[in-house]
This record gives structure tokens, sequence and C-alpha cells, in this order.
């Protein structure tokens, strides 16, 4: 292995910190990872940044031993790093690097004033998500941290800046901070004016490119690991500084990477605490959509991602739930085989989920207009409640609010796809999570044998193309054909009968919304 090029993918996920190693034919050859939870403090979404670097330090170190156990040798020759981590969010920090406020994740939906101030302003759909909403809001709020900003950046951008010095941000990632412009591959300098002006009577010492990272394309050098930063990743010390890295990305452009979904007409589905499909787009959509983010793939390309809030986390408290009466009973039973049985014996139920209903709204959902979440399963006398049933409800009611945005890119704006990529922990169990989302979409779905590795490895390609750019014109030409000419996977036609039992639930989904509205007004 000393021989071969090594690249690092390290991605900071919802619920696992993940690490990836890759060699020069970018084949996964070692990982590690760190289980973490976001917290909910003072009615924020937060994580504590030292858990970021306890995380770090300890999916290295697994990652680390991994590759000693399975080649005899130390990791001592690595060629390249990639960053990545959940997109958007708020952290802004002065000019002596103190944070400034708590962490802001994209789970909170606490934004709305501002959103609907800016989206009105720039003619373009800001989502409570996007770092430029939170700090609007903080304004409106009259936040006194505002005055002193200056640096902002995302999860993503705080980790690289720290491992090598260097305030910039892949641009898929920096197009959920603010507005690109696909031309320029940079903020949108119309918007950018239209910001500060809007601002201007504050009497802040910054105008808003000035607290923004630095955008950089893929295959871009985007600084490389100072001392400081490797003991901040590894803290036995052996690592070494001067490895270059590439801009670091959201994991919605690793997510694209990763299943090759960078060209247009592409499109995939991430799949895990939240789920959003990105669809790279061959015109601009006809009009702004409240439900639809404009973001980019990590070349600068126009993408609309549905992003959606609630995914796993209501689904994975009830498997959790069986399990510990399953260990009640004397069972066993491990956590892959729990999951396993449970998505296959979805399977066996009703098409329509037996009249069961299903809300996995642990918060917030905009793209429904919710501002907080109740999770809830609700049914009539008549509905069909067993297992599989509730099994069936649990996962057609992870990818509901997906259907929801899709509807407005096939049925409003004509947007055809021939396929979409799935990756994530829904797609784990293999051909479940794919039915599932085929019939919820009517779409083919694929999901390829790397897609486990997720976004880890996705930051890994991109470590590797950084060091093999020379080699290939586009990110695109590297991922054809350096990466997936031979990949293998398997793909899922929808089934006539499993899409109209999810119409039918649909119906019924849309329906209960007076029901979610009710449990957030009256469950406190």
């Amino acid at each position: 292995m000393e021989k071969r090029k090594l690249f690092l993918g390290i991605e900071f996920g919802s619920t696992r910190i993940k690490a990836v190693l890759i060699d020069d034919d970018c084949n996964p050859v070692a990982s590690g990872g760190f289980d973490w939870e976001n917290r909910f403090e003072d009615g924020v979404w937060t994580y504590h940044l030292d858990d970021v670097w306890a995380g770090a330090q300890a999916s290295y170190k697994s990652l680390s031993e991994d590759y000693g156990a399975r080649y005899g040798e130390p990791l001592e020759h690595i060629c390249g790093i990639s960053v990545s981590a959940m997109m958007h969010g708020y952290l802004p920090f002065d000019k002596d690097d103190n944070q400034l406020a708590e962490f802001r994740t994209w789970r909170n939906t606490s934004t709305e004033k501002a959103t609907v101030i800016l989206t009105e302003k720039f003619g373009f759909n800001i989502p409570q998500r996007w770092s430029v909403a939170h700090v609007c809001q903080a304004i409106l709020d009259e936040r006194q941290h505002v005055k002193d900003i200056a640096f902002m950046t995302t999860l993503a951008g705080y980790v690289h800046y720290k491992l090598t010095g260097e305030r910039v941000l892949g641009v898929g990632d920096a197009s959920g901070m603010f507005p690109i412009d696909s031309a320029t591959n940079d903020y949108d300098a119309r918007i950018l004016g239209e910001f500060d002006g809007l601002v201007a009577d504050r009497g802040f010492d910054w105008k808003l490119a000035d607290i923004l990272p630095r955008v950089l394309a893929a295959g871009e050098n985007a600084g490389a690991l100072t001392a400081e930063g490797a003991k901040l990743l590894d803290a036995s010390g052996a690592l070494k500084p001067g490895i270059p890295l590439c801009p670091p990305e959201g994991d919605a452009g690793t997510g694209m990477v990763a299943t090759n979904s960078v060209a247009e007409r592409a499109g995939n589905v991430s799949a895990g605490t939240s789920i959003f499909a990105m669809i790279v787009l061959e015109r601009a959509l006809s009009k702004v959509y409240p439900e639809i983010d404009m973001v980019t793939t990590p070349t600068g390309k126009p993408v609309a991602m549905v992003h959606c809030n609630n995914c796993s986390s209501d689904l994975d408290a009830w498997i959790g739930l069986f399990r510990e009466a399953h260990e009640l009973m004397g069972a066993d039973t491990g956590k892959a085989e729990m999951y396993n049985a449970l998505f296959n014996k979805a399977l066996e139920g009703d098409a329509d989920c037996g009249g069961l209903l299903s809300y996995n709204y642990l918060s917030g959902e905009h793209t429904t207009g919710f501002e907080e979440g109740r999770p809830l399963v609700a049914r009539t006398a008549g509905s069909r409640l067993n297992l599989a049933n509730f099994m069936r409800v649990l996962l057609c009611s992870s990818v509901a609010t997906l259907r929801l945005g899709m509807d407005i890119l096939t049925e409003k704006e004509n947007v055809r796809l021939d396929i979409l990529l799935g990756h994530g922990g829904l797609f784990k169990t293999k051909g479940v999570g794919q039915r599932i989302l085929a019939a919820a979409l009517n779409v083919p779905v694929a999901v390829m044998e790397s897609a486990g590795d997720g976004g880890a490895w996705g930051g890994a390609l991109l470590a590797a193309y950084l060091d093999q750019r020379a080699e290939y014109k586009t990110l695109e030409d590297f991922l054809s054909r350096k990466v997936f000419s031979n990949s293998k996977g398997s793909r899922i036609e929808p089934d006539a009968e499993d899409v109209r039992g999810f119409n039918t639930f649909m119906e019924r989904y849309v329906q209960g919304f007076k029901i979610e509205h009710a449990a957030v007004s009256y469950l406190r």
C-alpha cells in the first residue's frame, strides 16, 4: 500500500462523523467513524464545537486502526484530504476567531421573517436554513453580536479553516449560504448589493462579501494541512502537515459526486436524518418556489434542491423501541439485523399502508409549512394495524414530504428524469428503500454498491480529483472515466400497485395536516 496514493474524505453528518480512505483507483481501503447527535438547547438545534473535534479525532483514529489492521503498516502517506459536512446553518466568529453565537444547524426553522423579506427583495428563494437568512434574522432580532462578525461559514468551512488557515468554501456548500451566479462561480454580485443596501442603516463596519468565505470550485487548490491542523485531526501526532486539501463541500455536493450525479439531467436522493433530492437542470425554472432551493454542483452548475428536514429519525426511534422489546424477551439481535428484518417486513404490507397515517416531523418542515413538528401515528378503527403496515407507513412518511416538493418540478416545471440515484442510510437494506422511493416518485431508483460509504467517499473522490485534475478535463470526465466506468449496482423500476398505493397514502397524508397542526398547538 505504501506505493499507492491515498486520499482521505471525512464528513460530519447529522448523526455520524465518517472517515473513508481510498486508493488512487478510488477504491475504499479503510474507514472509521464516530456517532454523535445534535442537541436541542434553548430552542436551538446545535452541536458544540468541542464535540466536532472529539468526533474528528475519534473518526481518524478508528480509520488509522482499521488501516493498520488491514495492511500491517501505519497510515503515513495521505496525498489529499477533503472535508465535508451538513450544509447550511450559522457559525459566526469575531476577528479573534471567538464564536459569537451558538452553531445553528440546518434543522432550525426560526428565520421565517428574514426569509420572507430576503426572498421578496432578491427575487430568489432564500430558505430558512441558509446562512444569509440566519444573519438577517439576527439583525432583525437586534442580536448584539452581529456588529462584531468578521467571518461566518458552514461546519465544513469551519473545520477546513482550522485545518488549513484558509477561509474558503466549495461552490456547492457556498450556494447554501448565499445565492451563486453560475456564470462566475461566485456569490451573485447583484444580490450582494441588495443585501448591503437593505442593512445600510445599521452602521455595520462590514459588507456581506467581507465576512463570507471565498468561493472555490472542485479541482482548485484550497490550501494545505498546517502543523496545528494535523494535531487537531490526529492526536497521536503521526499525521504530517503539508497535505493538500480540496475545497470543503456540503453533504449535498459530496452526495452528487458519490452517485455520479453532477451532469445535466442527473439526479440523486440522499436519505438519512434529512432527505433531499438534487436535480441538475438544463434550464432555469420559470418562477421562484419556496419549496425549491437553487444551489449548485461542486463545479457550479445550477441544481434544483428539494430539501426536507425530517427523514429517518422517527423511523430509527421506532426500530429502537422494537429492539428494546426484543431484548426484554431475552433475544440478542444486532442493530443491522433488526433493521433488515423490519425493513423487509414492510414489503409485506398493503400498498396503501393499510389506512395508517404517520408524520415523522421531529422538527419543523418548511416544505409543508410547519415551523415545529410532532412525530405521530394515527389510524381509524378500520385501519389494518399490523407490523408490516406499521413499518411500511413509517417508510412512506420518511419520503412523503420529498414527494410534494418533487411534484413541483415534474408537474409544474416539466422536469423529466430517467433515473434517480439513491444513497444514505435509508438504502442500506437492499431493495427496500429503493422500492418505496420508486413508488413515491414513479421513477426508477438505482443504488450503487459504493452507496454505503456515501458522502465521505464522495469527498475522498474530490480530493483524488484535485490530485489528478491534469489528466481529466472536468469533474464529470473524472467520475465517468475514472470512477464509475465499471460501477455495479441495482436498479428498481416503479411497481404499478406500489405507485397506486402510495398515491392513496399521499391523499391521506395531505388531508391529515390538520392533525399535525393540532399536535403542534396542543402537545407541549
